[in-house]
């Protein structure tokens, strides 16, 4: 695979990737945030690509599993919009995942609410994925918008907004409301 020119491509033109974010709730309102394996200090909640034909519902629990190795969890709701953000050039042109073929991700958010025991969560990779994470803990939803790379932030910040309610409730012990 070799990398685009940016002298002849503009990455503008290029597509979006689709894919899944997933914002994993527990029983105080907290999200789930995890330590990249490729880069220390990088926090984030687990994402990844929606496969040719396959739902975002369906892709947000292949994900669940695929990342923190357990489908422990129940889908609260579905963000009402796609949340995009764009590659950064060192990524867009360097980078050895995407080299060029999307301009940035497209996004489908989903709030869960993890239902198994904190021992379920296995981060060494699953149904032939690799790690993608080496640490994880429970976070704030302001915490996880601080802690993502800066490209990322304003997806996040938007994601935090439409997510809120559900902390909320959940922090003090009430049902989530249906968005």
């Amino acid at each position: 695979m070799t990398s685009i020119d940016p002298k002849t491509v503009d990455p503008q033109t290029l597509p979006y990737r689709a894919c899944v974010g997933l914002c994993i709730f527990n029983d105080r309102g907290e999200v789930f945030i995890a330590e990249r394996t490729d880069k220390s200090g990088a926090w984030q909640m687990p994402q990844g690509g929606i496969n040719k034909h396959e739902e975002p519902r369906l892709a947000a629990l292949r994900e669940l599993k695929e990342e923190i190795g357990t489908a422990a969890a129940e889908i609260l709701a579905e963000a009402p919009e796609k949340l995009r953000y764009d590659f950064p050039n060192y990524l867009q042109y360097r980078h050895g995942l995407f080299r060029g073929k999307y301009r940035g991700q497209e996004q489908t958010w989903f709030a869960l609410r993890f239902t198994g025991s904190e021992d379920d969560i296995c981060l060494s990779g699953h149904d032939g994925a690799e790690a993608e994470f080496s640490n994880w803990r429970w976070a704030t939803l302001q915490e996880a918008v601080d802690l993502i790379v800066e490209f990322k932030r304003p997806v996040y910040a938007r994601m935090a907004e439409i997510f809120e309610p559900i902390a909320a409730a959940l922090a003090k012990g009430k049902k989530p409301p249906t968005l």
